[in-house]
């Protein structure tokens, strides 16, 4: 009868012992997940990127870019693009091409912060340089508040800030600090 008692006892422990081990596994696993990722260090680096986006078998755009360091795994995630970034725009078999020196893209708020020797050039030619411009893609809305010079048509307008929708046709450059005519 002892015996039956002891072995009851131990089962009792070892079935005690194994919930305890896997529930406290299962409350860590998000952990164990992350366990090589630091909380400042990206989920992945892309390089050498050539990302061509169709729609309905149409090309829509080509981005191009050296590096890409991917922090989807932050609590407001976003892309880093530290090497620049190249985008050829099409509409209409029209090309629009957006140049900077860096970029990032808050995928949370679709936000696209463009710096370093930004250059808009549209399918009419005309063409923004700036040393930083916003990208609202909800709104396809183009700004900034720093300084600006806008080529359009015969005219070279210098300014600080700038505002239009993605299609230049609102453009607008704020507080003008110069303008120059070119006659041709």
């Amino acid at each position: 009868m002892l015996n039956h008692i002891l072995k009851y006892k131990n089962l009792n422990i070892v079935i005690a012992l194994v919930m305890t081990m896997f529930f406290s596994c299962n409350n860590n696993f998000k952990k164990i997940q992350n366990i090589d990722v630091s909380d400042n260090e990206p989920i992945g680096v892309a390089e050498n990127i050539n990302l061509t986006y169709t729609d309905s078998g149409k090309v829509k755009a080509i981005l191009k870019s050296p590096k890409m360091y991917d922090y989807s795994n932050m609590k407001f995630a976003y892309n880093e693009f530290t090497d620049g970034v190249n985008l050829e725009l099409f509409e209409d078999g029209k090309k629009s091409v957006v140049i900077s020196d860096y970029a990032i893209i808050y995928n949370k708020t679709n936000m696209i912060d463009l710096q370093g020797n930004v250059k808009v050039t549209t399918h009419s030619n005309d063409t923004l340089f700036a040393e930083q411009l916003y990208y609202d893609q909800n709104k396809e809305w183009l700004f900034t508040n720093k300084p600006v010079t806008f080529r359009t048509g015969q005219d070279l307008i210098n300014g600080n800030g700038f505002d239009s929708n993605s299609k230049f046709t609102n453009a607008e450059v704020l507080e003008i600090t110069g303008l120059i005519t070119v006659d041709e």
